[in-house]
């Protein structure tokens, strides 16, 4: 007699053969305070338990004792069922009291609108995290092994600039020793020895933003004002076959710079010019201001120069650090990268066009600084919004920066640590909490650690009193909130 295909079983049957019959998968259902209530063939696989060891027992005995110490299984179940589902990868535990790497779902079951339980789906990722990290430190090798090529590169590349430096120096000083007096020997020896020096000190501004060790305090200035005092450097730097042109709009509004930097950044750009420019030509530096069409507006300043171009290869990676198409003692490879730097610091962008034999274009656009009536010259504050809601994000930043903060933003908690990281101006953090990944409130903590002065702003659509670990000194906003709330919450954060 032949045996019943599966399509004759009743519908019961069919979805315990198919939750049985998943071996590389543990799935099993949770009562709503945790305790497993079944258990399945590939739970038995991959964790090592019979179903007559775990059921009636709760689910916490798979967690790490670290993991139920925080209060992790607790939480997993909190947060599927309010967000509808928890999603994570994390270190659990196998009967033997060995770990494994596990990739986690819980979905809440309900009837109607009563929780009667949970889902719980856990696979078992320790082969592939293991081949990940695998890739990631060959990468990680790799990358070591071109920071060391480059940093050799950049320290043989900046002997013979300082010796080359030094060399104009000593021998320039030898002549004004020897010129018996002669006047005009004398101020030409002195102007090449100062030419020189000005170079020595371009290096140096160089090493030191690029190690993020000259990251001063910027003020808000009138940008025409510090190219006009740059103009005796930049004339020094060149010579007679380059012509100089100077358009500045007037009346421009002022921006946030630090004027030693951007004179560094200036003169950069200004040696790439001459160098692009080896029979001679002309080198035009000019500043507008430029409104883009959402009504933000920025000063942009731009030097410009007919030379010999850059060739496409050239030009995508000519902001990288030690990249330079300059023989060896002519250049460090760090003169854009500083300018990316120094620009993008103070919030701005920078931006290349170049055609080879028609010359480049240097673009350097910053934000206007914000009329908020301060009138302090001080740098505005720096705002890290974060949240995976896009609209969210757009609306809120550009109110923000409407009232005059200075506005960055991130749609995840891994992506707004690495801001924070590098970028010590951030004064506030302000996140949701409910996010995929990274949670805000394991972001604020982690945040916290790294920069333990930053204030931080948590948002989010649950009560405040159901979010568990909230750091103490993080302030709470509701959603949905209005401007008015959020600019009195970060008024209060500001002043302490």
């Amino acid at each position: 007699m032949a045996r019943d295909s599966v399509s004759t079983l009743g519908e019961a049957q069919q979805l315990q053969i198919l939750i049985h019959g998943v071996v590389d998968y543990a799935i099993y259902l949770l009562e709503p305070d945790g305790t497993i209530a079944s258990w399945n063939t590939g739970g038995e696989r991959i964790k090592g338990y019979s179903a007559k060891e775990v059921l009636g027992r709760n689910f916490s005995m798979f967690y790490t004792p670290e993991d139920n110490e925080r209060g992790e299984p607790a939480r997993a179940l909190q947060t599927a069922a309010i967000e509808g589902k928890y999603e994570r990868e994390g270190w659990r535990m196998r009967r033997d009291g060995s770990r494994f790497w596990a990739s986690v779902v819980i979905d809440p079951i309900r009837d109607g609108d009563e929780l009667i339980g949970f889902a719980k789906v856990t696979r078992d990722m320790s082969e592939r995290r293991e081949a990940t990290l695998a890739i990631q430190k060959a990468q990680d090798a790799f990358m070591q092994s071109q920071k060391a090529e480059a940093i050799g590169r950049l320290t043989l590349g900046l002997a013979h600039d300082f010796n080359n430096i030094l060399t104009v120096i000593t021998n320039s000083i030898d002549r004004i020793v020897a010129c018996d007096g002669d006047v005009a020997k004398i101020a030409r020896s002195a102007s090449i020895a100062q030419r020189a020096a000005d170079r020595g000190a371009l290096l140096t501004r160089q090493l030191l933003a690029f190690s993020r060790g000259d990251l001063t305090r910027t003020k808000v200035q009138d940008v025409n004002a510090v190219i006009v005092a740059s103009k005796p450097m930049l004339y020094r730097a060149c010579d007679a076959t380059i012509e100089f042109g100077f358009d500045l709009e007037p009346n421009l509004p002022q921006v946030s710079l630090e004027a030693s930097q951007f004179d560094a950044a200036l003169l950069n750009l200004v040696i790439n010019a001459r160098d692009a420019l080896p029979e001679g030509g002309r080198i035009d530096v000019n500043s507008r201001l430029r409104t883009a069409p959402g009504g933000t507006q920025s000063v942009v300043v731009s030097v410009r120069d007919n030379g010999t171009g850059m060739s496409p290869d050239v030009l995508s990676k000519a902001m990288d650090p030690f990249f330079t198409t300059k023989e060896v003692g002519k250049g460090s490879g760090l003169g854009l990268s500083q300018v990316y730097g120094t620009v993008a610091h103070l919030g701005g962008t920078v931006a290349i066009e170049s055609e080879e034999g028609k010359g480049t274009n240097v673009i350097l656009s910053f934000p206007v600084n914000p009329a908020d009536g301060s009138g302090d010259g001080e740098t505005p504050v720096k705002i890290l919004m974060v949240d995976d809601d896009k609209p969210i994000l757009e609306v809120v930043s550009e109110a923000l920066a409407d009232e005059g903060y200075a506005v960055l933003t991130a749609t995840n908690g891994e992506e707004a640590l690495e801001k924070i990281h590098n970028d010590a101006s951030i004064d506030i953090l302000f996140s949701d909490v409910v996010m995929p990944g990274l949670s805000g409130v394991d972001l604020a903590k982690r945040a916290a650690s790294l920069r333990p002065e930053l204030k931080i702003v948590l948002a989010s659509g649950h009560a405040e009193g159901w979010i568990e670990g909230l750091p103490q000194d993080v302030h709470f906003i509701a959603k949905p909130y209005r401007l008015g709330e959020i600019l009195q919450t970060l008024s209060r954060r500001v002043d302490g």
